[in-house]
């Protein structure tokens, strides 16, 4: 059962907060979650996180997010929490002094009794306030605040950023291991132009929501699932970017071709998980050439998946926590 969404106007109350971006939920955020997970009845386990990200409003910045709030939802509920409460970050909410976002947000608005934060938080106008602050003000209001030290890895802080670069230089490994969990997306398959089937190898191309962190571009070994379909995973390549000898001019797009299997998929939802990349992308001198490197990819991306349903732990546990409606379409 997933956890519900909701605004402040909306939150069911008194809670105990987890307060913070969270984006990724890697074990540091999880540490701060824990501290408000357990906190007994009356008071609701709640993660509040801000929605778009501060920097979004204030400077116009584009913040893709390793977790949508769907996402969220569903990473969120075995971790105790009973709620994800999205607080609309606007100008006035940015205007706010540290005391008025105690007092107005954390206690009127969201009912808190107890509040958990990172060490490293900051609140109120010009992020003026900190952890110290929120302890401070906490007492005043009739919240009692935990501040819950960063979670170090060697030498570095374990972050969202970290995880970032790691997607970003296709170090799918490290993603895992900063996300204890495979990283994946979502997207609802949409009629293309047809020619991957022409040239002997369907894909099925995602609608991808643009808000969500995607990893480097290239060609990838995945794993696919239909949402709402009672299945194992679907060995799959994936092509992440434009298409440099089909159509040089084209947008960037993500089409999964499942190996050797014939699936009419239009319509349906798929969660992908990148598993390794094969190859960047490069401009082939003709449809031939590129036809037979596709077949050079598939046959690689069968060979890890050989190797890892031989022995190799961790590639292709099914999605637990996706939901769907049952559809049986596929393929574009």
């Amino acid at each position: 059962m997933v956890i519900p969404l909701h605004t402040p106007s909306t939150a069911l109350g008194p809670t105990a907060i987890a307060l913070g971006s969270f984006d990724g939920l890697h074990a540091g955020h999880r540490r701060v979650i824990a501290a408000i997970s357990s906190s007994p009845a009356p008071l609701l386990p709640t993660v509040v996180s801000f929605w778009p990200h501060p920097r979004e409003v204030l400077h116009g910045e584009t913040r893709l997010r390793l977790d949508l709030p769907e996402e969220k939802l569903e990473l969120l509920e075995p971790l105790g929490i009973r709620q994800l409460v999205l607080v609309p970050f606007t100008l006035h909410l940015a205007s706010l002094s540290p005391e008025a976002f105690v007092q107005e947000v954390l206690g009127q608005q969201l009912a808190a009794r107890r509040v958990a934060v990172g060490e490293n938080f900051r609140f109120g106008t010009k992020r003026s306030g900190d952890c110290h602050d929120l302890v401070r003000l906490g007492e005043r209001h009739g919240i009692a605040v935990e501040v819950v030290p960063m979670l170090w890895d060697q030498s570095e802080r374990i972050s969202s950023s970290r995880i970032r670069q790691a997607l970003s230089m296709a170090d799918l490994k490290e993603a895992r291991r900063l996300l204890n969990r495979p990283y994946r997306f979502r997207g609802r398959v949409v009629m293309g132009r047809g020619l991957g089937r022409q040239l002997g190898w369907p894909t099925a191309n995602l609608q991808v929501d643009g808000r969500k962190f995607l990893p480097l571009e290239g060609v990838y070994a995945a794993l696919a699932w239909r949402v709402g379909v009672t299945e194992g995973p679907m060995a799959a390549v994936m092509n992440l970017g434009p298409q440099p000898t089909v159509d040089p001019t084209a947008p960037s797009a993500v089409e999964v071709h499942l190996l050797d299997r014939q699936l009419d998929l239009v319509e349906a939802s798929l969660v992908v998980e990148p598993v390794s990349l094969l190859r960047r992308q490069e401009r082939f001198a003709d449809l031939d050439a590129l036809t037979s490197q596709i077949a050079r990819d598939a046959q690689q991306a069968r060979q890890i998946f050989a190797a890892a349903s031989a022995g190799r732990i961790g590639v292709g546990e099914s999605p637990t926590d996706e939901q769907g409606d049952g559809s049986e379409q596929q393929d574009a």
